[in-house]
């Protein structure tokens, strides 16, 4: 299998009506599983291949970088209030440079026992027309840090700023990694053919989140609402996956933090629903979907 391969021969269709049904676990009705975006964008990054970083030019654009740098500084922090106020599992969609950059950060992820996701390094450093020496380098960098301060392995990749290569489902495969959140494609996990190793496509969300809807000037009460419009469909269905994308630079606000707890009290108020990892979500698939499998319990 060569590297320039086309989605459609990675992913077998799928119609959704000729599925076998899915359970969740204690019988929950949908999975869920909420992703803050938990990112860092350089202030003077460097000069990147297809598309300038920052749309005011020239550099630095301090509107665009402050904006982002109050996520790290307070909407964070606010945002960590809320979701704990439910104690939900999380999976950060995270830049690893967080890691080292923001220790403070670090350790409230870490006391969390959040999954922590690889968004690649910064949210500035595109995937976009690397040679595959160069993403592969960049992908083991990305699990060397989360390695090193976590001591588990990576489980899941997300390319920054939703940027990648026809190669990089392989060479996330090739890494160890178990699933992708590249594709968007579907309500549920799904197979992708690599050239060696397993890799699994997790639903990730780009219409339930904040930053897609930020930038179609969609505001707080929209939002949640769409939050909840796209609840009650799946949980009718049942044996779906719903992602929740956030940014703490745009839920984080104070104008918009209280749209964010409405929606969840509304989802959560509902019986049947599993507030889960990412990871934990494939597993239990995954369990379904070969029955030979046995859990890691």
């Amino acid at each position: 299998m060569g590297a320039a391969v086309a989605m459609h021969e990675r992913i077998a269709y799928s119609a959704a009506p000729e599925r076998p049904t899915v359970h969740w676990p204690n019988g929950a009705r949908l999975a869920l599983w909420i992703a803050p975006n938990i990112e860092h964008y350089e202030y003077l990054p460097q000069e990147v291949r297809v598309r300038d970083p920052w749309p005011r030019v020239p550099h630095p654009d301090i509107l665009g970088y402050g904006l982002r740098d109050y996520g790290n500084r307070v909407g964070v922090w606010r945002l960590m209030e809320v979701l704990d106020r439910y104690r939900l599992p999380c999976t950060v969609s995270l830049s690893m440079a967080v890691l080292e950059m923001y220790p403070e950060i670090t350790e409230a992820m870490l006391q969390r026992d959040w999954e922590l996701m690889s968004h690649g390094l910064y949210n500035t450093r595109y995937h976009w027309g690397l040679s595959e020496d160069e993403e592969r380098a960049a992908i083991a960098q990305c699990q060397d840090i989360h390695q090193r301060v976590t001591g588990r392995a990576l489980r899941g990749w997300f390319s920054p700023a939703a940027s990648n290569t026809l190669a990089t489902p392989d060479l996330v495969a090739e890494a160890g990694i178990s699933y992708l959140c590249d594709l968007y494609h579907d309500d549920q996990p799904t197979p992708i053919r690599v050239r060696q190793g397993e890799l699994y496509s997790m639903p990730y969300s780009m219409e339930i989140n904040d930053s897609i809807a930020w930038r179609r000037g969609m505001e707080t009460a929209d939002f949640a609402q769409k939050i909840k419009d796209e609840f009650d469909t799946l949980y009718s269905e049942g044996g779906r996956v719903m992602n929740l994308a956030i940014h703490p630079f745009i839920m984080g606000q104070p104008h918009r933090i209280q749209a964010l707890d409405d929606a969840l009290a509304y989802m959560l108020g509902h019986s049947g629903v599993w507030c889960a990892t990412a990871a934990d979500i494939l597993d239990a698939w995954r369990l379904q979907a070969d029955p030979t499998l046995t859990s890691a319990s």
